[in-house]
C-alpha cells in the first residue's frame, strides 16, 4: 500500500498562559493520502489551526508523531523544516500576506529568488503560476490596486510557485465576498485535480466542505468524525 503523504499520530499541543494550560490538540490521529483535498471544521477555538499549524511544521507540538512524504518532522532540525517548507509546501492564508509595495509578479517570485532560483527562471515561473490562476493581465499591478478575490489569486500563485506536495489552507475564503469566495474554490479544486497536490483546507464555509474528498470535524482539541464526502 502507498504511505500517506500526511500521518499524525497522537499528537498534543498544549499552551500556557501564566498559570493556565490549555490543552489544544488531545492526542490526534490523521492519515492523508496524496491527491486527497481535505477539509478540517469545527467551531472556533477547536484546534483546527493549530492542527495545521503542527502538521505543517510551523509549530512545534508536545508529544506524537507527524511525517510527512515519511519524514519525521521531529528529527529535522528547524534550517531543515524550514528547507522543507518551502520545497514541498504552499499556503495559503486569510489575510493574503502580500507585501504592499511591490507588485503581484513580484510576490510570487519572492520565494523562489529566496530560495536561490536565478531572477529571469523566477520571473517566467511567476509569470505562468499568475496565468494558472487568471491573473497574466495583473501581474504588474499592486495589491492595493487589485480586488480581495484577485489578492487570495495571487496568494494562490504564490504558494504553487515551487509545485508542492501539499498546500496547506487556512480560512482561504474568509475575507471575501460569496462570488470570490465561489472563484477561489474553483480554483482550488481545479489544481487540485489537474496536478494531483494534496490540500487540507481549515474552513467553516460549508461550500468548501462540500467540494472536498473528506471532512475532518474538530471539536475542543480532538477529531470528532472523518468521512468521505458523498457528494464529491
Amino acid at each position: 500500500m502507498t504511505q500517506p503523504i500526511i500521518l499524525a499520530n497522537k499528537v498534543h499541543k498544549s499552551f500556557r498562559t501564566g498559570k493556565l494550560e490549555v490543552h489544544a490538540l488531545r492526542g490526534i490521529d490523521l492519515s492523508v493520502d496524496q491527491g486527497e483535498m481535505v477539509a478540517i471544521m469545527g467551531p472556533s477555538g477547536c484546534g483546527k489551526t493549530t492542527m495545521l499549524n503542527c502538521l505543517s511544521g510551523l509549530d512545534e507540538f508536545d508529544s506524537g508523531a507527524v511525517l510527512i512524504e515519511g519524514v519525521d518532522l521531529q528529527e529535522m532540525g528547524d534550517r531543515s523544516r524550514t528547507s522543507y517548507r518551502a520545497e514541498r509546501m504552499g499556503f495559503v492564508f486569510q489575510t493574503f500576506n502580500l507585501l504592499p509595495v511591490i507588485t503581484a509578479v513580484e510576490n510570487v517570485e519572492l520565494p523562489l529568488l529566496v530560495s536561490g532560483v536565478r531572477p529571469k527562471q523566477a520571473r517566467e515561473r511567476a509569470l505562468a503560476a499568475l496565468g494558472q490562476v487568471g491573473l497574466s493581465d495583473r501581474a504588474d499591478h499592486r495589491p492595493a490596486e487589485l480586488s480581495a478575490g484577485q489578492r487570495q489569486r495571487v496568494t494562490v500563485a504564490r504558494a504553487l510557485i515551487n509545485n508542492p506536495a501539499i498546500v496547506w489552507a487556512d480560512e482561504p475564503t474568509g475575507n471575501l465576498d460569496s462570488e470570490s469566495a465561489e472563484d477561489i474554490l474553483t480554483l482550488l479544486r481545479k489544481l487540485n485535480i489537474e496536478q494531483g497536490q494534496t490540500l487540507v483546507i481549515v474552513t467553516h464555509n460549508r461550500e468548501i466542505s462540500e467540494m472536498c474528498d473528506r471532512i475532518v470535524r474538530m471539536r475542543d482539541g480532538q477529531i470528532l468524525s472523518d468521512e468521505k464526502n458523498g457528494k464529491v
